[in-house]
């Protein structure tokens, strides 16, 4: 052990004596773990998985859980957050729904049969505003894959995460099962452990920051990660302007706009503009005059267009008193007139905050420019939107936008991780493909916790001739 242990603080200089007895002390628990929870069949982990996440996605427990991250973190709002918790029913709906021992699939066509296998030990990067949702989301598909997972958590949030993990060990061990099949960091999780603990594992799962995403690729590792969002939304004159209002302050609003998910940009067709702005302000948008919306940019970002931390994730009330002006109890978000596009223009970045840019357009293909013009300041990979009955303008979005995915009609921030009126796996991690830096481009699901085996059985012959296979470009004559 002493030679591990030197090899460890040879690795990963950066680490104490302390941490490196955890790291060992960690790993040699989940080795263990994985062990015994490799054997289990499928029913067993279905109730595991039922266990694990009533544990933490009741009410009274989860109110315990968002409250104690936002006071520990200074970040959210504690109402919004509590509807989190149906996350975790979603992604508990869509992992027992599937299989994950054994055979899994059959093609008979093409004679291939898939087996499930566990993806092993799982570094699972926690981010500061879902100090609760993500681990408990991660422990159900990692149960349910026959995976363990070591959690470390953001320094800033780690007490709430601890406790999220401790429930639901208690519930493993209610069950007979080895609650070490999930493991908090306990000591000092900082960014030498969060690099220690990807390095060594069989998998990353990264939902923090762009800077930790880009850690995990670099551990050695194999990753999965997340990229930065900039959800925007075109509304065209097609649509329910009601529903687009209604649903953009559900997304905007969510949990004071922390999400990268929830609504940063709205491109509004010129005829409804006007009559869009008032639905807005009916459903609790603040219009900015120029004088406010040029205090709330310094407040917002430094002068090289940095993301201030004091703004992110905080009302609309606190936002505006940070510049200098206030706004009524009763408004919900801010909105500023947009007044460019480009890296210089810092209201079409990401903003994490209660506010979201408006810009008018007059011709359709000029909101499709403006979409791409706006995922090259940041974003792209990431998800956006549009409220249109317009089926043509809706397929040309999708074949224009240069994002993993994109909602019809619906509000972002609650639907595009998943939700009970659409089709999207459940998750709290959302690929953003080569656009994004990641290495997949959906959403992070059950399927990319396991290993899969490819059985093949020969079936009749399946090569075409070749005058088929190069059609015009087949020369007889240059095969003799």
């Amino acid at each position: 052990m002493e030679l591990k242990a030197k090899g460890l603080k040879e690795k990963y200089q950066d680490l104490t004596d302390e941490q490196i007895i955890e790291l060992k002390e960690v790993f040699s628990k989940a080795r263990i773990a994985l062990k015994e929870i490799e054997k289990f069949d499928q029913e067993k982990l279905d109730k595991l998985c039922q266990a694990v996440a009533w544990s933490v996605a009741n009410k009274k427990i989860f109110k315990e859980l968002t409250d104690l991250g936002v006071k520990e973190t200074g970040l959210g709002d504690p109402v919004s957050r509590m509807n989190k918790r149906f996350k975790i029913r979603g992604i508990l709906r869509d992992a027992l729904r599937q299989k994950s021992v054994g055979l899994v699939k059959e093609i008979p066509e093409t004679g291939i049969s898939i087996y499930a296998k566990p993806a092993g030990i799982i570094a699972s990067i926690v981010p500061t505003t879902n100090p609760a949702l993500t681990p408990a989301g991660t422990a159900i598909y990692s149960v349910k894959a026959r995976d363990v997972v070591i959690f470390s958590p953001h320094p800033r949030s780690k007490n709430t995460t601890l406790k999220t993990v401790e429930l639901m060990r208690e519930a493993l061990k209610k069950e007979g099962v080895n609650p070490d099949v999930l493991q908090c960091l306990k000591g000092n999780p900082n960014r030498a452990m969060a690099m220690a603990v990807m390095g060594e594992a069989d998998l990353v799962l990264s939902t923090g920051g762009q800077n930790m995403v880009r850690r995990a690729y670099a551990s050695g590792t194999p990753a999965y990660g997340v990229g930065a969002g900039n959800s925007t939304m075109v509304i065209d004159e097609t649509a329910d302007i009601e529903e687009a209002a209604r649903n953009t302050m559900l997304s905007k609003t969510s949990d004071y706009g922390s999400g990268c998910s929830a609504d940063g940009n709205l491109i509004i067709e010129a005829s409804i503009f006007d009559k869009m702005v008032t639905q807005l302000q009916k459903e609790g948008g603040y219009l900015a005059s120029e004088e406010e919306k040029e205090a709330l940019k310094k407040v917002m970002w430094d002068e090289s267009g940095k993301r201030l931390a004091s703004t992110v994730a905080i009302p609309p009330q606190k936002l505006a008193k940070e510049a200098g002006f206030e706004i009524s109890q009763d408004r919900k978000f801010i909105m500023v007139m947009g007044d460019g596009i480009g890296k210089e223009h810092f209201f079409s970045h990401e903003k994490l905050t209660t506010l979201l840019a408006l810009y008018k357009y007059e011709e359709f293909d000029q909101a499709l420019e403006m979409v791409r013009e706006i995922y090259e300041v940041g974003g792209k990979g990431h998800s956006c939107g549009i409220y249109s009955f317009n089926e043509e303008h809706i397929h040309k979005h999708a074949l224009n936008a240069p994002v993993s995915r994109v909602m019809v009609r619906q509000p972002q921030s609650k639907a595009n991780a998943g939700a009970f009126t659409n089709g999207m796996p459940m998750t709290s991690s959302l690929g953003c493909g080569t656009w994004g830096g990641n290495i997949t481009s959906e959403n992070v699901s059950l399927k990319h916790y396991m290993n899969y085996t490819w059985v093949s059985k020969p079936i009749s012959e399946d090569r075409p001739l070749d005058e088929e296979l190069f059609g015009e470009y087949y020369n007889p004559e240059m095969e003799k």
